[in-house]
């Protein structure tokens, strides 16, 4: 026999359902009869399916092991790919951290989220952390994995926003919908420029290409996008190059929106060989290594929020800016 006690991540969920994404290779008319033969109760009753799960219910599984590890859902499986994330990525700078959320700061070069299966990503590397510090076992993720809750692409570095409970999931999810969580990049663009922008438009996502096209007005499957641009500085380089430092406000939140919106106005990201321009981009790769565009998520405002999000209400928090960023502005 083996018990599974129930906690606030689960809380709200009917028995029925639970059983049916623990033992996801079961199938509901075996667990509907196990729970009639009682080889399967809720805190040492009979049960139907139907109850409404608390925090600390306790269920019991009369099940052999090799019944229960044939059944069970197959994330406890994926334990070594937790560990080799956390072992592979390192130590990577927790900006915020308490029992709901956690803010890091990702290098540039690391996938937020699996693109292939054999991929390893942020989503792995925070599973792994909290595994190591001992705040999730093993048998938790089966019906509850912490996960990131906004994407950067790959060479984009800066705040990732994760949930470590259902709670924090949710919330981060609402707020990051309803754009109350106000979003800050900071950029370095090819060219000067002078003023201030604030410009819209709609985007179409090429999934073969993976690049995206602009239009400025609506078009069959596109999205609308907003972006702002606040000019912090401007500086020339050698060979008659000009780059401009921006803060950008990401207003909607759309594949390589920002990198997009630039490049339409003929300031591309540094670096950008997607939208860029090829001789600035050769420049910095043999001046400064740079590889990738140039694209950091500084700085995250929280809406106010209250009960256990209250900590958080109105909070500013920033990422400290990369290496590279300084040895460009120089």
């Amino acid at each position: 026999m083996r018990e599974i006690r129930i906690t606030d991540n689960e809380a709200g969920k009917k028995l029925d359902k639970f059983l049916n994404q623990y033992f996801s290779e079961a199938g509901m008319g075996f667990l509907y009869k196990m729970l009639r033969k009682k080889n399967i109760v809720l805190n040492k009753k009979k049960a139907t399916g139907k109850e409404v799960l608390k925090a600390d219910d306790v269920i019991s599984v009369f099940f052999s092991d090799e019944t229960f590890d044939k059944f069970a859902n197959n994330n406890m499986d994926k334990y070594g790919e937790y560990k080799s994330a956390f072992e592979r990525f390192g130590s990577i700078p927790v900006i915020y951290e308490d029992s709901n959320v956690l803010i890091l700061n990702k290098p540039a070069g690391i996938l937020t989220q699996k693109a292939e299966n054999s991929d390893l990503s942020i989503n792995e590397w925070l599973i792994g952390y909290l595994l190591n510090k001992g705040e999730y076992s093993k048998e938790e993720l089966v019906s509850f994995r912490p996960s990131v809750c906004n994407r950067l692409d790959r060479n984009t570095s800066g705040l990732v926003i994760c949930s470590k409970s259902l709670k924090g999931a949710r919330k981060m999810s609402e707020i990051i919908k309803d754009r109350s969580l106000k979003k800050f990049y900071r950029t370095i663009v090819t060219g000067t420029l002078k003023e201030d922008m604030h410009i819209d438009g709609y985007l179409i996502k090429d999934e073969k290409e993976n690049t995206v096209k602009l239009f400025t007005r609506e078009v069959e499957g596109s999205s609308k996008i907003e972006t702002s641009f606040r000019v912090l500085d401007n500086f020339s380089k050698e060979q008659g190059l000009s780059f401009t430092e921006l803060e950008v406000e990401l207003h909607t939140g759309k594949t390589h929106q920002i990198r997009a919106h630039l490049s339409s106005i003929g300031h591309p990201v540094a670096g950008d060989t997607k939208y860029g321009i090829s001789n600035y981009n050769k420049f910095l790769k043999e001046k400064f290594g740079l590889k990738y565009q140039f694209l950091h998520a500084e700085r995250v405002e929280f809406p106010n929020m209250d009960e256990e999000f209250e900590v958080l209400s109105g909070k500013i928090i920033s990422a400290e800016l990369p290496e590279i960023y300084h040895r460009i502005k120089g």
